[in-house]
Parts: C-alpha cells; sequence; structure tokens
C-alpha cells in the first residue's frame, strides 16, 4: 500500500509537471522480499506544451543498494573501532602523510 502510494505520488507530481528523478523506493515482494528500485518520472508534453502523459521508467537496484549499504556498515564498525582503542592508531597514505588517528 505504501509503495503504490508512493509511485501514484510521483506519478500524479509529473502530471503537474514536477519531474522526478533518482527517487529510490523500497517495497516487498508478495513473497516478503525487500526490494530497491530507483524510479523516474518524465512529464510528456504535445507540440503546444500541454502535459498528455508520464513516462516513468523504473530499475531495480536491490544488489547496489544492499552492497552500498553493507559497505556503510563495515565502515562505520571500523570508525568505532579505531575511536574506542586503547593505544594510538593511525593510517598512513602512499605519500607517507598522516590521514587517519584516534584520539589515543
Amino acid at each position: 500500500q505504501k509503495f503504490r502510494q508512493s509511485v501514484q505520488t510521483v506519478l500524479d507530481r509529473a502530471l503537474k509537471g514536477d519531474e522526478t528523478s533518482n527517487y529510490e523506493l523500497e517495497f516487498r515482494t508478495k513473497s516478503n522480499e525487500t526490494r530497491y528500485l530507483l524510479v523516474n518520472a518524465t512529464t510528456r508534453r504535445d507540440a503546444n506544451n500541454r502535459i498528455v502523459g508520464v513516462v516513468g521508467v523504473a530499475q531495480d537496484v536491490t544488489k547496489t543498494t544492499m552492497h552500498d549499504r553493507a559497505v556503510a556498515s563495515i565502515a562505520r564498525e571500523l570508525r568505532q573501532l579505531v575511536d574506542t582503542a586503547n593505544a594510538p592508531i593511525f593510517g598512513i597514505d602512499i605519500d607517507g602523510n598522516v590521514n587517519e588517528w584516534n584520539d589515543k
């Protein structure tokens, strides 16, 4: 229901001339699987520039979204490890510059 309302809102806005780019929607399939769609809605106009419809495109970005969330989670865990360590921890880039450190 929430998914349908979100899609309807995107389409209604496009019918008023307010186009939507890269709107991410989360929804559950009938088998209760979480999926993510990237939605774009573009207003269709006639030769007189009157709105006559909407072109909507949705792309399944579930794998990319899940990967990005996993990477962000690992980065948070590593940051917490560095910040709570009982010893100084620092990182050095390929030029020998310190680019990461904790407050110990």
